[in-house]
């Protein structure tokens, strides 16, 4: 599981490196670094090397599981941005490049957040006359519709609260079947009694032939066999020069699943990856979030290769080590409390290539296997990006306005949120990454796709409450975590400003709040403040003509934190779905319209862009006399020439 976000904070820039490249929409687009690369030896530089490549190469899967017209207007797009001839500086072309921009950034057609269908701004016309330019206008009339048409794949995943969230999303997982036929395969399928079940659709598409439900694999041979071939091949020369036995049988494994398809062997995989405790170097390969699926099944692609930044990771470690301790305390029913915590590893990272469904948007905390039951007998991994979190903290010192200013009601309230805020969102990240999600378990006979399309919205709110909970904890400041017993309070109140209103920024107006980590907050501060009206915990002020949520009890609204963790875990080890869907269409959907609008006029006069994503930097072979004797790291400033090389070097479908 992923946290997704921008921690804001305080830092100073250590040195003259721009961070910000270039904003359009509601987007910017920075770069990050890279600290530790150069205390790499040239074996480790090497597999990172070739971990990258291969994350690379799983781009193009991405952009094809997002929705089927994807891949074929990028090709379109590509052509026109690399050979059009004619007039570049008028505004049409401009406007078509920002629509190029935001395409590449969002992986498709669809909002890489929001969901929805996002639409060019120059005339129809205007880009069919493009696509002649450069020969591809023969094109124009099969794909122009569903890039104009606002009833043609009007959102990647839906979240209709009525008709077929399947036959309604525009996402490249089922084809000519109903969500009822797929439950009911599924269902047919499954083995209730198994006490390691696999995950069932991780790797697959749902087709109808000859009038039976069948699945299709993701895998050599089979949909996406050209980009897992080369996959595959990256891994195998990552293999030979991994750093320890572990992680080269858990690749060894991995190349093995992705040749067969086998998701016992991606559980093998994981039970080994999970193992690796020791090396510097790691990785994310493979289909594994499951959220772009309406269903809650099918794994998107997803790469990542990050090195270990030793000193910062001993607090993490520390939390590791005391996890049972986590456990045993945590509010909830001891039933859903596990008796034995095994395996729960921890470190801060910094990233050293994203892609798949982490680029450019990516997340700045990961926790995995997803499995329940390896996390249960196997234990997990967590990681907080470093280097990630700091960019968008020195990206934001570049502009000279902040929400921070502009959402919190006071000076006392931004002085706090200056002195902790960001040190203490980075341990909330640690906790939910770390424990939040390792924690707890479901009673025996529980599915764990008994939550449906709600699973993971209450997912992550079961984290993010865990991690909450114990950010004010007597405990994080004996073990030195925590500098002061007063700094978990800037954490508290930025999240209730942040899940009741600035958030709601990223919405379009009149549209419902769908993004699971986003209905996340909105649920726990809502919730939060419904429940606390009564003794005035949030309160809402306004001034000015300005409305702030403001934390007035902070003791009182831990003890709502643990009343509602308490609740979520009932939930999901019970699996009650009825009580799950009625919390998420209750509290994390609907959006109050003069809130809604007041926070997008407030966050645009600020003129920010509420979403942030990255380029990578280059992995360079340095070759003297035939062989190589180092790997560089270069710096790239160049957002859509990065984009346009991928598309070249990384190709494949």
């Amino acid at each position: 599981m992923t946290v997704l976000g921008i921690v804001a904070g305080c830092g100073k820039k250590q040195d003259d490196f721009k961070y910000l490249l270039d904003e359009f929409a509601d987007l910017k687009v920075m770069r990050y670094q890279v600290p530790g690369w150069e205390e790499l030896s040239l074996q480790q530089k090497e597999y990172a090397y070739h971990l990258a490549e291969a994350a690379k190469y799983g781009r193009d899967i991405l952009w094809d599981q997002n929705c089927a017209i994807n891949l074929p207007l990028r090709h379109v797009v590509n052509n026109i941005l690399e050979n059009y001839k004619g007039d570049r500086d008028c505004k049409d072309f401009q406007d078509f490049l920002v629509y190029a921009k935001r395409l590449y950034f969002s992986n498709g057609i669809h909002h890489h957040y929001a969901e929805d269908k996002f639409v060019p701004d120059c005339p129809e016309a205007y880009f069919a006359a493009l696509m002649e330019a450069v020969g591809e206008g023969a094109k124009a009339e099969e794909l122009l519709p569903y890039v104009y048409d606002p009833a043609l794949l009007p959102q990647r995943r839906s979240t209709a609260s009525e008709g077929d969230i399947v036959a309604q999303s525009a996402v490249n997982f089922y084809e000519g079947v109903t969500r009822e036929e797929v439950e009911a395969y599924y269902a047919s399928i499954a083995d209730p009694t198994d006490p390691e079940p696999v995950s069932y659709g991780l790797n697959t598409k749902v087709v109808k032939e000859n009038g039976r439900v069948v699945e299709k694999p993701w895998k050599v041979g089979g949909i996406y066999g050209p980009a897992i071939e080369k996959i595959c091949a990256e891994l195998e020369k990552a293999a030979a020069v991994a750093e320890n036995e572990i992680q080269r049988d858990a690749l060894g494994k991995l190349v093995a699943y992705y040749r067969s398809g086998d998701l016992r062997l991606w559980d093998a995989f994981n039970v080994e990856w999970v193992k690796d405790t020791l090396g510097t170097v790691d990785f994310i390969n493979g289909f594994v979030e499951d959220y772009n699926d309406p269903l809650g099944r099918k794994g998107a692609w997803e790469g990542y290769v990050n090195i270990k930044d030793f000193q910062a990771s001993e607090r993490t470690q520390l939390l590791c080590a005391n996890a049972q301790w986590f456990e045993d305390h945590a509010p909830v029913d001891p039933r859903f409390r596990k008796k034995e915590v095994k395996g729960v590893s921890a470190k801060v990272v910094n990233a050293v290539c994203l892609a798949g469904d982490s680029y450019p948007s990516t997340p700045i905390g990961i926790n995995l296997p997803n499995a329940d039951w390896i996390r249960k007998e196997h234990g997990s991994k967590s990681v907080t990006i470093a280097n990630i979190t700091h960019a968008y903290d020195y990206a934001a010192q570049e502009s000279p306005k902040s929400t921070l200013a502009e959402f919190a009601w006071d000076e006392e309230e931004i002085a706090l949120y200056k002195k902790y805020g960001s040190y203490v969102d980075e341990i909330h990240t640690d906790l939910h990454e770390c424990l939040g999600h390792g924690s707890g378990q479901l009673l025996p006979g529980v599915s764990t796709t008994a939550m449906g399309e709600y699973a993971s919205a209450l997912e992550e709110a079961r984290a993010d409450l865990f991690g909450l909970y114990f950010t004010a904890d007597p405990k994080m400041v004996e073990l030195g975590i925590i500098p002061d017993a007063e700094a978990y309070k800037a954490a508290y109140s930025s999240y209730i400003r942040n899940g009741l209103f600035v958030q709601f920024n990223r919405v379009e107006l009149g549209r419902p709040n769908t993004e699971a980590h986003m209905q996340n907050r909105k649920l726990i501060a809502e919730w939060c403040y419904e429940k606390g009206a009564d003794r005035n915990v949030i309160e809402k002020k306004v001034r000015d003509g300005k409305t702030y949520f403001v934390v007035n009890d902070f003791e009182a609204l831990r003890g709502l934190f643990a009343e509602l963790l308490a609740e979520i875990q009932r939930i999901k080890s019970e699996g009650d779905y009825a009580a799950g869907k009625a919390l998420i269409e209750k509290y994390a959907v609907h959006i109050d319209p003069e809130l809604h609008r007041e926070v997008r006029e407030r966050y645009q006069a600020l003129n920010l862009k509420p979403y942030g994503g990255f380029i990578n930097p280059d992995i360079v072979p340095v070759v003297k006399g035939g062989k190589v004797v180092d790997y560089k790291i270069v710096y790239n400033d160049d957002y859509l020439g990065q984009m346009l090389s991928y598309d070249k070097l990384y190709g494949t479908l």
